[in-house]
């Protein structure tokens, strides 16, 4: 086999989605699987709808999640000159001819056929004409009037279309733009494409494009069409399903390769494993693995994948993601090893970047609230002379955890409260919360210094009260 190449073509109408991410990390991965090339290119001929954010915000998504491009991006807006050569070389060549035949005119025998029981096909009516190039006239295919049109799909087998289904498409429209069918054809051989990886909903559009490749005497390339996600309910996937952009995942805190793990297991698996990171993906993707049932997605799976990935990944390399997160705090005044010990202590407990923040909060600030309920119900006068005593005894205290447990129940026996209740009492006064993570790694993390500080405002506030 030749050196594998795939694309990625997207148009820049939208930002970048979790169906469209999905057949980029398809591409990416046969290539890498393969020691071969992946291209950008972005089919932004739809002048209208295509816009510079959008192309911006697809590269940002497709960086954030680690799928590097080989060569481009190419925009087919500045590939016009090409398209118009290797049309005219069509032309020339008696394989495509111009029409001159008004929308208005399409529109009536378009009528007529129907009206008729036939199929609103074009009728050939300038086949014949010998037209040469002129504004306001399309360029159309000769497609021949009978015989079959094979694809051979990697993943589906021979899929066979009859000629005489397809009328004489348009080529370039009238104002000298390529149509889609025409544009990616041309891309696809200029850019040496091996492999085309995409959504089953383009089959359909597979036998247009191979009647071009035959029409320029090229060999088409090898064709993957793989199911499309489908939303929980079985309808196309769509934002009421849960489903956002990329970024904006990035944004609700969810990280780039537990998003790829993710979307990877969307119609593809391997055995009964669940969890893959990257490179295990490169290893082991082939398209013989991918299922032909539509994949169906489900937040809640997404959830727990990315759940998966923040509690086995490093902490130090949490850090790193989380600091778009940190924005709000100070966090540059914490010494690093402070910042990743107490990462250490919550990523068990989290399922996103952003919830992960929230609990870290306490360890962040200097001067930390109470939460109302938990501080109504566990600071009381009951525990006062217990904290009282831990924060005398604490300057002298191991901050071990078998001499913190040994010291605490010490304690409760002492002054004849539940340890349960000096516990949640300790929490909230160094946390201002009743939920946390352990108690003794707080107390070893935050240091003394911090604990003694938030056991003396507990105390003012229970005396208060």
């Amino acid at each position: 086999m030749s050196q594998v190449i795939t694309r990625f073509p997207p148009s820049p109408t939208g930002h970048l989605h979790l169906g469209g991410a999905r057949t980029a990390l398809f591409n990416w991965l046969f290539a890498r699987r393969h020691r071969g090339k992946f291209i950008l290119r972005f089919e932004d001929t739809d002048r209208e709808r295509s816009k510079p954010e959008y192309v911006n915000s697809i590269m940002e998504a497709l960086k954030w999640l680690g799928l590097n491009w080989d060569e481009g991006p190419y925009f087919q807006s500045e590939r016009l000159h090409i398209y118009h050569n290797f049309a005219h070389k069509l032309w020339e060549e008696g394989k495509a001819y111009y029409c001159e035949c008004s929308k208005e005119l399409l529109e009536e025998k378009k009528k007529k056929r129907l009206e008729m029981g036939l199929k609103p096909g074009y009728d050939q009516t300038c086949r014949s004409k010998n037209l040469g190039p002129k504004e306001g006239r399309v360029l159309r295919l000769k497609v021949p009037e009978i015989g079959d049109i094979v694809v051979e799909d990697l993943l589906r087998g021979k899929i066979i279309f009859s000629a005489d289904e397809i009328d004489d498409f348009i080529l370039l429209r009238s104002d000298g733009t390529p149509t889609y069918h025409f544009a990616v054809v041309v891309d696809d051989i200029e850019m040496k494409i091996t492999h085309v990886i995409r959504g089953d909903d383009h089959l359909s559009n597979t036998p247009k494009q191979i009647l071009i490749y035959k029409s320029l005497g090229v060999n088409p390339p090898y064709f993957a069409h793989i199911p499309m996600v489908l939303g929980p309910d079985g309808a196309r996937l769509s934002k009421r399903h849960g489903a956002r952009s990329v970024l904006e995942y990035r944004e609700e805190g969810y990280l780039p390769f537990a998003l790829i793990n993710y979307l990877a297991r969307l119609g593809w698996g391997y055995g009964d494993e669940e969890y893959f990171s990257v490179k295990d993906l490169i290893e082991k993707f082939s398209l013989e693995k991918i299922n032909l049932a539509p994949a169906r997605f489900d937040p809640d799976k997404l959830l727990a994948v990315n759940a998966y990935w923040i509690k086995n990944t490093s902490s130090d390399l949490l850090l790193k993601y989380l600091q778009p997160f940190l924005k709000n705090y100070s966090v540059s005044s914490f010494p690093e090893e402070y910042l990743i010990s107490a990462i250490d202590t919550v990523k068990p407990r989290t399922k996103t970047l952003k919830e992960m923040v929230d609990m870290l909060h306490f360890y962040l600030v200097e001067e930390i609230d109470y939460e109302e309920n938990s501080a109504q119900k566990y600071l009381t006068k009951t525990v006062l002379p217990c904290l009282e005593k831990f924060l005398l005894d604490l300057k002298n205290l191991p901050l071990e955890d078998h001499k913190l447990e040994s010291y605490f129940k010490d304690l409760t026996q002492t002054f004849g409260i539940k340890l349960k209740d000096l516990a949640q009492a300790i929490r909230v006064s160094l946390t201002g919360r009743s939920v946390s993570p352990g108690l003794f790694e707080i107390i070893r993390i935050l240091g003394k210094e911090r604990v003694e500080r938030r056991l003396k405002k507990a105390l003012e506030f229970i005396k208060n009260l």
